[in-house]
């Protein structure tokens, strides 16, 4: 495939196949011939039942696992032919991750938890706060700069877990259930919110999610289905 085929795709599976190994030789196949692409600026759902593959997805999509079998293409770089150093480069430059439970690192303050992606890539202190304080105001949480996790409700801790996602400035956000920890008025704030940085930012988005209500305000709606991906209708 050329770059110019690729010049709008951010993530792309081409046949993808994942199969895991249990005791005795059974095998398991999550993932069976998925194929699927996400262009530029696109916010799309991903919507299963359990045990059917959503993190497995994920997390081939986001080069923490490889694939037994086919291609996956992050930003025009087909990773699986990649050395490992250069895998881990690809993913800590160009894509971002949120979870289910925000993982934030207790001992630090909000603030502090958007710096350090930041500086671990190479971010001057100086600039890592600057770009820090913009995402807590963006997501309306610049007065809660200096508070740890702790200090924070479970809405404020996920909006600071979602701005760290982008901290680094990603081509790609990954999210495993990101409201699935919420109540239901607080998951919808959070969702408007990550909805609104993702589109004011650009970048796309593949979100998982039981919530076909939040499903079906995104672009496009994917599923899986033995294996393979399907995209449904609006």
């Amino acid at each position: 495939m050329s770059e110019t085929d690729m010049s709008e795709i951010v993530l792309q599976f081409d046949n993808v196949t994942r199969i895991y190994e249990e005791a005795h030789g059974k095998q398991i196949r999550v993932l069976e011939g998925a194929s699927f692409a996400i262009e530029k600026g696109e916010l799309v759902s991903l919507v299963a039942p359990s045990g059917t593959g959503k993190s497995t997805l994920l997390h081939v999509a986001g080069l923490l696992e490889r694939p037994g079998g086919g291609e996956v293409y992050v930003n025009g770089h087909a990773a699986n032919r990649l050395s490992d150093d250069r895998r881990t480069g690809l993913r800590r430059n160009d894509i971002g991750f949120i979870y289910q439970f925000h993982h934030l690192l207790p001992e630090f303050s909000a603030l502090e938890n958007l710096m350090l992606p930041q500086m671990l890539r190479g971010a001057k202190r100086k600039r890592a706060k600057k770009r820090a304080m913009e995402l807590l105001d963006f997501m309306g949480l610049a007065d809660r700069a200096g508070h740890r996790p702790s200090e924070m409700s479970g809405g404020e801790q996920q909006r600071v877990a979602i701005a760290r996602g982008v901290a680094n400035a990603p081509k790609l956000l990954l999210a495993d259930e990101p409201t699935g920890n919420l109540d239901p008025g607080t998951s919808e704030r959070v969702f408007a919110m990550l909805d609104r940085l993702v589109r004011a930012t650009g970048l796309s988005a593949l979100i998982a999610t039981h919530n076909h209500e939040l499903a079906r305000r995104m672009n496009r709606i994917l599923t899986l289905r033995d294996g393979r991906v399907v995209e449904l209708k609006l």
